[in-house]
């Protein structure tokens, strides 16, 4: 039987993404114990982690299992990812052997990784989670790669869910915010899809040169067409924010510019005035939008401490949310409901 991994929310079927909802409404709510003893999860953080790490930790606790956590470089061997690489480098061990070995020892192996090259064409194919993937019997659990995060993508969907109650249709501001250096686009296009999937109108506000992914666009879309939503693209955080529902703040890198340190860094010099703050705020539906961000946030710098402090902040119950998502994730996945 083909194992069954979980990279992209839209590899999944919309049915199955709901039950995975549902099941993490009802692990919430204390509904759901166990399901998941003498199960072994194990995490390869190429990248640091505070939420991920700690929710995925605490999910296989919770129900019974294990989970082993490797750090390549801090405690294990430093991993080469290129395939057909000759390892006369820093790199120790190759990927492929590690998902290899690892599928024998876990029953699922979970994965971070970042971009870390210089040229997005490559970069956007998302090489290394893919080569655990190919490589690894058991199945994967993307924990963030260069294109997605699929765990916060789930996890913002429950929290619109609990907060707008039936989403469909209510709008969705995601907004570009300032940052003092270029972050991945993975975050940004997952929230996208996960408003999309609950049918939402998405209205994606970022400066000129910030546009997500053509292809990550494209199935954002899609996504919002088969659910009844929409999507619109604008270049002002005012106009995506006029009668918003939620908004997104976060901040992603400019694509053509991409591996380009010191080009995009000048590029985004002018633009810190992309900060949510208390009157953007009062411009989202009767000025009580829901606030949203994955976590951790430049205080002050991408969101004022008002509006993350203030009473439409939900950032802590997306946080939250994680944990619960995710277990019912891993009971899907590997384990058993009862």
């Amino acid at each position: 039987m083909s194992k069954r991994d979980f990279i992209a929310m839209e590899d999944f079927d919309p049915i199955a993404i709901d039950d995975i909802l549902a099941l993490a409404t009802r692990i919430k709510q204390g509904e759901i114990n166990g399901g998941l003893e003498r199960k072994v999860l194990a995490m390869v953080f190429m990248d640091p982690s505070l939420r991920t790490r700690s929710s995925f930790e605490a999910a296989m606790f919770l129900h019974g299992g294990h989970a082993i956590v490797l750090e390549p470089g801090k405690g294990s061997w430093t991993l080469e990812t290129t395939l057909g690489a000759v390892m006369d480098g820093a790199g120790v061990e190759h990927i492929v052997d590690a998902a290899r070995v690892l599928g024998r020892y876990a029953d699922a192996v979970a994965v971070r990784t970042f971009p870390k090259g210089k040229d997005w064409s490559v970069e956007r194919e998302d090489r290394t989670i893919r080569t655990f993937a190919a490589h690894c019997e058991k199945p994967i659990i993307n924990l963030e790669s260069t294109r997605r995060h699929p765990c916060q993508g789930l996890a913002d969907a429950l929290t619109l869910e609990e907060k707008l109650g039936d989403a469909r249709g209510k709008r969705f501001a995601l907004t570009w915010a300032w940052h003092p250096k270029a972050l991945p686009t993975a975050v940004p296009a997952s929230a996208a899809i996960a408003a999309a999937h609950l049918g939402m109108n998405v209205v994606i506000a970022r400066p000129e040169g910030y546009d997500l992914d053509p292809e990550d666009l494209s199935i954002i879309r899609r996504q919002a067409e088969r659910q009844g939503g929409s999507v619109h693209l604008v270049d002002n955080m005012d106009e995506a924010l006029d009668g918003a529902d939620a908004v997104y703040a976060k901040s992603w890198g400019a694509l053509p510019l991409f591996g380009q340190l010191e080009a995009e860094q000048q590029h985004r010099s002018t633009l810190r005035h992309w900060k949510l703050t208390s009157p953007a705020l009062a411009r989202t539906n009767k000025g009580a939008g829901i606030v949203m961000h994955c976590l951790p946030v430049r205080r002050n710098v991408e969101v004022d401490d008002d509006v993350l402090d203030g009473p439409h902040s939900v950032v802590v119950d997306q946080a939250e949310n994680r944990l619960h998502v995710q277990r019912a994730l891993l009971l899907e996945m590997i384990g058993k409901t009862r």
